[in-house]
């Protein structure tokens, strides 16, 4: 008979049933069996495997510093000596999802076992832990917790027996699809032996996005980040403003050569000189878009002119005198995140209140 596969369970005082937002702020408890969605998650493994230990945890404990938590967390159930970690489900709940993924994360990197939770795309935990563990996606509560954890199951059986898939060009590094198995993409990418050419591939997915049919393709989606918006202005009659814009605009010449493509710098400009009333004095060094109407007037880019106006009429406090600009065709994520804090520095260094951000 083979040996069953030892599971240690993360959940919070919520579905522990030890209460909700009253009890949030409860510490780490440990239980050697089972406990609230860990019945559902022992009645999926059936004989294959046993729930051997419920790590439970308060949601404002544990946010009050995941790294250190998840220290103590982990300390506390590594002498169970699991298999297999599951986490949640999480669903929309925003400080239980990061508690998830910080539990999975420690948890697959010191014991190199699958870690596995669940959670809405909403939920902070997906961009914050989606490249560190296997989080398979759900709705927003708990209606479909019997769902999701056969999801969760399915997943962790596929890890686990690791089967090579002969069209990979490593065929014993194997990692299910996470259309397949309808999980978060890790971002993982993998060499595949195919029957058609480059060429051939391309146009069936092409013909396929356009007849609207599911196709899996072979470009990852960069993980953009979600920005919360500010407060609004109280009066906007008194609010100095600036411009920017990844539009590429730069002085003629483009005296420092911010590049027309995979840009890595940004420029702050005196507004006037670069783009005087009724006549600029620019040049375009973006080539992600047909930028003619721009050269022929600043205002396609950004409303320059019309802001002017607004100003003089005292309908906005007053413009800033220099815009910020940069190029952004196939940019680099990363990057651009960088170039937007140090931009933001300087902003918020001169007193602006607002920005009209502009794109091509």
């Amino acid at each position: 008979m083979l040996q069953k596969l030892r599971v240690v369970h993360y959940i919070n005082q919520f579905f522990a049933g030890i209460g909700g937002e009253e009890y949030a702020d409860v510490g780490f408890a440990l239980h050697e069996k089972p406990v609230g969605p860990g019945v559902a998650l022992q009645r999926e493994l059936g004989e294959r495997g046993e729930v051997v230990a419920t790590l439970v945890c308060g949601d404002n404990f544990f946010a009050g510093d995941f790294e250190k938590n998840a220290e103590e967390g982990f300390r506390m159930i590594e002498q169970f000596k699991p298999d297999l970690f599951i986490a949640g489900p999480a669903f929309a709940a925003g400080r239980y999802g990061p508690s998830c993924g910080a539990m999975c994360k420690i948890v697959s990197e010191r014991l190199g076992i699958p870690a596995i939770t669940a959670m809405n795309e909403e939920n902070p935990g997906v961009e914050m832990y989606s490249q560190y563990a296997y989080i398979v996606k759900c709705g927003v509560n708990s209606k479909e917790m019997t769902s999701v954890i056969k999801k969760m199951v399915r997943l962790a059986d596929a890890l686990l027996e690791n089967k090579p898939d002969p069209r990979l060009v490593a065929p014993n590094d194997c990692i299910p699809s996470p259309y397949e198995y309808d999980y978060y993409t890790r971002n993982l990418i993998k060499n595949v032996f195919t029957e058609e050419t480059t060429a051939e591939r391309s146009i069936d997915l092409l013909l396929k996005k356009i007849r609207k049919e599911p196709f899996e393709s072979d470009v990852l989606k960069p993980p953009f980040g979600r920005v919360k918006p500010g407060e609004p202005i109280k009066d906007i009659t008194k609010a100095k403003i600036a411009f920017v814009t990844d539009g590429g605009i730069v002085p003629a010449g483009n005296p420092d050569r911010i590049p027309s493509r995979m840009c890595t710098i940004w420029k702050e400009y005196e507004l006037d000189k670069l783009c005087p009333q009724g006549g600029g004095q620019h040049e375009v060094s973006h080539r992600g878009y047909n930028n003619y109407e721009v050269l022929m007037d600043y205002n396609r880019l950004m409303p320059i002119d019309p802001a002017r106006e607004f100003e003089k009429e005292g309908r906005i406090g007053k413009l800033n005198p220099t815009l910020f600009t940069t190029c952004g065709n196939v940019s680099i994520v990363k990057k651009s995140k960088i170039m937007g804090d140090e931009i933001a520095k300087v902003l918020v260094d001169e007193h602006v209140d607002a920005v009209i951000l502009t794109s091509a």
